[in-house]
């Protein structure tokens, strides 16, 4: 039995290989090779026309002297704080309502449709909105208060963006959060009430807890997601008014493709990816995220 279940394996491991190998050579040619290629050219001075020139951690160097990256982090932080905070709780709340109010599927779907919406286009979208002269919005404000609201000036710049992007994401993350409360027993609650529980109560000491893997793997994608933040960006303010909304992401892009500093460019990138490994794995130990209360 054993002898014929070899031959059956060595006779299957061509067709296997031969089945894998399509996803084996995009995922070498398309993230493995660009991924490597990112980490190596950090350590250069690369300006495209010229071949990569090995400079060890000069850009690291300088990178730590740079005010305007520092700059561009600090205004990240900001949008991704914001971000964080209004898109977990509004996720939160849509689906609690979902999991109360409504079982339509239709009513699942309208709420995820931004999140089918490409971030160019939902920029698209927010700017012809709140336009101050033409904008449907700043129309009603004037009617309401006499005066139009310049949503991406400097001082509003960075709230407008983070609305719009939890409006993009708000969606997802809330079907998310449904789907965790659906996986709750319905016993959970119904021992809650014999022994007098409120609904605010049961939401507190139940549902919070029991929910607490969905809503860290939630709290992880939207820090990653904000962190990423550039189509809006670049669509919206272009990192203005003044660099007000020069996210991280946007100075990146313009070392490389604006001032062709590649090198540079890629020492930030890495720099990036090195801040969300720590944070993702930070927050990944103070939720617990891998256990479950349900268990």
């Amino acid at each position: 039995m054993t002898l014929r279940r070899n031959r059956i394996r060595r006779r299957d491991t061509p067709v296997a290989w031969l089945l894998v190998a399509p996803a084996l050579l995009g995922f070498g040619v398309f993230f493995a090779y660009p991924a490597l290629r990112g980490v190596y050219l950090s350590f250069t001075e690369f300006h495209v026309l010229t071949p990569p020139k090995w400079i060890g951690l000069d850009n690291f160097r300088q990178l730590w002297q740079d005010d305007v990256f520092w700059n561009a982090l600090g205004i990240t932080v900001q949008f991704v704080v914001l971000s964080v905070l209004l898109g977990v709780f509004l996720s939160v709340l849509t689906a609690v309502m979902l999991h109360r109010l409504t079982q339509s599927v239709l009513i699942r779907g309208v709420i995820i449709l931004p999140f089918l919406i490409s971030g160019v286009v939902a920029a698209l979208v927010w700017q012809l909105m709140l336009d101050p002269q033409l904008g449907i919005v700043n129309v009603w404000l004037r009617e309401l208060f006499g005066q139009p609201v310049f949503f991406f000036n400097e001082g509003w710049a960075i709230p407008t963006l983070a609305v719009i992007n939890v409006w993009k994401w708000m969606g997802y993350y809330a079907v998310l959060v449904f789907a965790g409360l659906q996986a709750i027993p319905a016993t959970v609650y119904e021992a809650g009430r014999v022994d007098g529980a409120s609904e605010l109560k049961m939401f507190r000491h139940l549902t919070l807890p029991l929910l607490r893997p969905v809503l860290a793997m939630v709290v992880i994608l939207n820090i990653i997601s904000a962190f990423q933040i550039f189509d809006i960006v670049q669509v919206t303010t272009k990192g203005g008014p003044a660099n007000a909304s020069n996210v991280l992401n946007m100075y990146i892009y313009n070392k490389a493709f604006s001032q062709f500093d590649f090198g540079y460019a890629a020492t930030m990138s890495l720099t990036l990816f090195a801040m969300l490994i720590v944070v993702t794995f930070i927050q990944l130990r103070l939720a617990r995220a891998n256990e479950s209360d349900l268990d």
